[in-house]
Order: C-alpha cells, then sequence, then structure tokens
C-alpha cells in the first residue's frame, strides 16, 4: 500500500512539475462553474452551500503552493 501510495505521489509531481499553472486554472474555472450553477440553477443544493466554490479557492491555493515549492 505504501509503495502504490509513493509512486503515485512521484507521478503526481513529475506531472505537476511541468505544468505549474495546471492546478490554479482548474480552480479559477471551478469558481466561475460556481458562479454560473448560482445563476442558472438558485435552488440546487451545490448553489445553496457554494460547495464548487470552496473547492475552487482550496485547489487554487494548493496549486499556488505546489507551484511555488516545485
Amino acid at each position: 500500500m505504501t509503495g502504490w501510495l509513493s509512486r503515485m505521489l512521484d507521478r503526481v509531481s513529475n506531472y505537476l512539475a511541468t505544468r505549474k499553472g495546471l492546478l490554479p486554472l482548474v480552480g479559477i474555472g471551478l469558481i466561475v462553474l460556481n458562479f454560473f450553477i448560482v445563476f442558472f440553477f438558485p435552488n440546487w443544493i451545490l448553489a445553496r452551500t457554494n460547495l464548487v466554490l470552496h473547492l475552487g479557492i482550496i485547489l487554487a491555493l494548493i496549486g499556488q503552493l505546489l507551484a511555488w515549492a516545485l
């Protein structure tokens, strides 16, 4: 189990090292998607909780930190 997780983290790290702006762009895309969800489907559970917005912000921040570290 530990070997599989270690190999997976190595692959993800190598993939993201060459694509530093990918995670922040995906996070921004989720934030924009949340705007459209709230605008077009105001009574939907995702619109009321802003789950996509929070996931986008967290992903963008983690992407910035990883890009700075790598």
